[in-house]
């Protein structure tokens, strides 16, 4: 009976010490090795450029150039070739008072009998044309001839033998002045060519 008791108490203690084979629990390095990681994060994405809002350069608005509108709105001389006359030099004298930011341009003809045609465009450049025709004084009577289809301010007078006729339209005052034998003359030479006058502002922006 003791024999089995004995052999008993050994086996218990043979499982005994086969259980207790693991790690020393002070063994730190066995409990506390680095975890290995299981996922790395992914970097984040960058912006893509195309994605960025991209302001459209602003057009540069182009300045008029005030020479080149009054060549522009000025008779030529095929214009007045119904008139019989040839380029000459001098000027009738005009009545529009051009103030020192005008611009302009002027072309003379002489008439076989030796009166004279001129023809002026003026530019105004920080003001209404139409305006500049309003506050602007003439010596003389003024004088009807046909009203011109398109233009913001049409004036005449009649100064002894000498007429002229202003014409606005934006910031272009054409000026006709003609100086004849008669005033009956001039103004009726100014009529002709009204619509020359119109026709060269109404192209003109």
């Amino acid at each position: 009976m003791r024999h089995r008791q004995a052999i008993a108490l050994a086996a218990v203690a043979l499982v005994g010490l086969t259980g207790c084979d693991g790690p020393d629990p002070n063994d730190l390095e066995t409990y506390y090795d680095d975890p290995v990681p299981t996922s790395s994060a992914a970097p984040a994405a960058a912006p893509k450029t195309s994605e960025v809002p991209v302001s459209p350069a602003k057009a540069t608005p182009v300045q008029p150039d005030p020479g080149g509108l009054a060549q522009r709105a000025l008779l030529s001389d095929a214009d007045v070739a119904g008139e019989g006359v040839q380029p000459g030099s001098g000027e009738a004298s005009g009545c529009l008072a051009d103030g020192p930011s005008a611009a302009g341009r002027t072309a003379t003809w002489r008439y076989p009998s030796g009166s004279v045609l001129s023809h002026r465009v003026v530019v105004f450049p920080d003001r209404s044309a139409a305006r500049a025709v309003a506050e602007n004084e003439c010596a003389g009577k003024p004088v009807s001839v046909p009203v011109q289809p398109g233009v913001e301010r049409q004036q005449a007078w009649c100064e002894g033998k000498t007429c002229t006729v202003l014409l606005a339209k934006g910031m272009l005052v054409s000026e006709l002045t003609v100086s004849a034998s008669t005033e009956t003359r001039a103004v009726d030479a100014a009529k002709r060519l009204l619509p020359a006058m119109t026709a060269k502002l109404a192209a003109q922006p």
